[in-house]
């Protein structure tokens, strides 16, 4: 593994950067995660712009410009000789002294990391997985927006302890009305009557790249999709549930805190949009 940091690479064992990141100090910084398909980086193009996006909602100044990132990407994964595997893009406010302050931070750290991702055993896209629903709540829109992907992800893990510690693999957050926001690292989706039916981000969802690539892969399957709001009760009255993230793609979801979805199985419309999608990344980059 070559990691590339601010414009050099480094052999795994040997790719470091300062304790002094603001990134480390106070999760000062953004990412993306993005998946390679046949040696290609899938929807690189609209990662980038939200990770830009990201980076100038919290005034942080990329140091290079979105097509010359690009390329840095399309060069990271060319000397990892990475057919299948998944991006790590990272950028940092940089080194600075102890202070919450960044405005002494010099220059911003990127960091592309090129290497293996499988959040899920393959089993589980046959049968479904089960999930909870967090005592976690998810921090407010108005404290920070979700849809800056940002490195403060301590919301989220909290949310996936405590899926691990009921034994599930993943726990769906609401926001501090009770609205379904996303799972710990997915969006959430259902099916209702045969229609798809999302959190709009506004409620406190990430805007995924894979959540809009299968809204916008749906009316092709003949689908009808929706963003909207949606509570616990509409999770557990739904016919069918899935989740959609970078790493996950599509992952049936088919017990909510306890109650079956559907028959118990992933469903009709799920597994269409899994075959759509499956055509997708093997046709389109």
């Amino acid at each position: 593994m070559k990691v590339y940091i601010n414009g050099k690479y480094y052999d795994r064992g040997e790719a470091m950067i300062s304790v002094f990141d603001h990134g480390l100090l106070y999760g000062d910084g953004v990412f993306e995660g993005i998946r390679i398909y046949k040696g290609k980086a899938f929807k690189l193009k609209e990662h980038i712009k939200r990770l830009y996006q990201s980076a100038k909602a919290i005034l942080l100044d990329v140091p290079m410009g979105q097509k010359e990132m690009e390329k840095a990407v399309f060069e990271a994964v060319r000397i990892n000789a990475k057919n299948d595997g998944y991006i790590r893009l990272i950028i940092t406010r940089g080194e600075g002294p102890l202070g919450v302050d960044p405005a002494q931070c010099a220059k911003p750290t990127v960091i592309i990391i090129v290497g293996d991702i499988q959040l899920y055993p393959q089993e589980y896209y046959e049968k479904g997985i089960a999930v909870v629903t967090a005592a976690s709540r998810r921090m407010p829109s108005d404290s920070l927006d979700p849809r800056v992907k940002s490195l403060n992800y301590l919301n989220n893990v909290m949310a996936k302890i405590e899926a691990k510690q009921a034994g599930c693999l993943e726990a769906v957050l609401l926001n501090h009305e009770g609205y379904v926001t996303e799972c710990t690292a997915d969006n959430i989706f259902i099916v209702r009557d045969g229609t798809l039916l999302t959190p709009a981000p506004h409620y406190g969802a990430l805007d995924g790249i894979t959540r809009m690539t299968v809204i916008n892969l749906a009316p092709s399957c003949g689908i009808t999709s929706l963003e909207t709001a949606l509570t616990r009760y509409d999770l557990y009255t739904a016919d069918e549930c899935f989740m959609t993230g970078t790493g996950a793609e599509i992952m049936p979801v088919t017990m909510i805190d306890g109650r079956l979805i559907g028959n118990g199985k992933p469903g009709p419309v799920t597994r269409r949009l899994i075959a759509g999608f499956r055509k997708l990344i093997s046709v389109r980059q």
